[in-house]
């Protein structure tokens, strides 16, 4: 996977600079083409001498020490890269890319760099859960940056806790991963997915939902057409726009979108359902706005269809997959949603966490799988979720034909 592709590595000052050592070392080992870029302080902890040495390549430390007279350094460092790593990010890295500022070498090319870029910080376990840090690195999912959380463990501060540098290997592991995604692994495959709220009439101008905003049933529909799916999203009232080349089926009530999902999911391979559904619609409607009365007033309310469990009833070769917004026992609610409604896999969030309920562009989730396997994610941007998620269904679906 890693071979010939071109690795920028924008190496920042902090003491975890020897682990970028040994991934530079086993980056080149498996063929890829490094390039590393040293902040002014990285070069206290490491000489440029050590990464020249272990990447066959100049290392660019001065964003005015042009090497070439033909080209300008730091413009074309982020045009060649095929992927930029920082790391370790630092926190005071981490608030100049968030802020946009561009004072050296590292920040100067990222600012220009149009490949994918991802951040590794390492840093004190407080620097890292600073109000400010963590506002800097919600700006920069934003932006579209990527992650790899820190790990926890003893710190070269004395702490322990979270803060450590991700380990090169499993570094090495997302960069071969990131790569294949490039592969079309969805090709020939039909995906439904439902996202979105629904609502429930009351009369023409009130009715009955909930606070989903359906991102993450967008960000999953978007990822299967890039992975080569056909893709069909039955979708409840959103601000979002759908992905291009997917088929949008637009519904309002529980009821529209438990006719539109029965009425495909015969011929989909993998459904997955994002949909927050209201469970329960008034008994009465009206067709015109009721007006205030003296008094308390009661709305009667009768259950919907159970569009999950139905799914499950009825399944033949279809990898089901639903989701669990929980705000407690998620692991007890998850498991047992996964065995009453016969899905093959439940994705499992808390909704009251302020980094994974709903609106949000990151998502914290664990994976209860059918064969008793369980998969906690850190914390991610949706995107990476969906991709996650996409994954595991297809994997699902190869187990289904041995």
């Amino acid at each position: 996977m890693l071979k010939g592709k071109k690795i920028l590595l924008c190496i920042t000052g902090g003491i975890a600079v020897y682990k970028m050592c040994t991934l530079t070392s086993k980056l080149t080992q498996k063929g890829a083409i490094v390039k590393v870029i040293m902040s002014e302080a990285a070069t206290e902890f490491v000489a440029p001498l050590t990464f020249k040495a272990l990447s066959k390549n100049e290392v660019f430390t001065d964003t005015f020490d042009e090497k070439d007279a033909k080209v300008i350094a730091h413009i074309d460092l982020a045009d060649w890269a095929d992927l930029i790593l920082v790391g370790p990010a630092t926190a005071n890295t981490i608030g100049k890319l968030a802020n946009g500022i561009a004072d050296n070498m590292v920040t100067t090319t990222l600012l220009a760099a149009t490949a994918d870029v991802w951040i590794a910080p390492a840093m004190n376990v407080h620097m890292y859960d600073h109000p400010a840090v963590q506002k800097n690195i919600l700006t920069l999912y934003e932006y579209g940056y990527r992650f790899i959380n820190p790990g926890e463990g003893y710190l070269a501060c004395g702490y322990v806790g979270k803060g450590r540098l991700e380990e090169p290997e499993i570094i090495i592991e997302h960069m071969e991963e990131h790569f294949t995604r490039k592969k079309q692994f969805l090709e020939n495959k039909t995906v439904l997915i439902t996202a979105g709220p629904t609502r429930e009439k009351i009369d023409p101008v009130r009715f009955i939902s909930n606070r989903s905003t359906g991102k993450m049933g967008y960000s999953i529909a978007e990822q299967a057409v890039r992975l080569g799916a056909d893709v069909i999203l039955v979708t409840g009232p959103t601000a979002i726009s759908p992905p291009n080349g997917a088929k949008v089926i637009a519904v309002e009530s529980a009821e529209e979108m438990y006719e539109a999902v029965m009425d495909n999911s015969s011929s989909a391979d993998i459904i997955i359902k994002t949909a927050a559904v209201s469970d329960y619609k008034p008994v009465q409607t009206y067709d015109h706005k009721v007006k205030k009365q003296l008094g308390s007033e009661v709305i009667e309310f009768t259950r919907t269809k159970d569009i999950l469990a139905d799914l499950g009833a009825k399944k033949t070769k279809q990898v089901l997959i639903g989701f669990a917004a929980e705000t407690q026992n998620m692991e007890e609610y998850a498991k047992d949603k996964l065995k009453r409604k016969n899905a093959d896999m439940i994705v499992a969030n808390n909704v009251n966490s302020k980094d994974s309920g709903f609106g949000t562009d990151t998502n914290r989730v664990t994976f209860y799988l059918k064969n008793g396997e369980k998969k906690e994610w850190p914390l991610l941007s949706k995107d990476e979720v969906a991709f996650h998620v996409l994954e595991h269904a297809f994997s699902l679906k190869e187990d289904d034909k041995k």
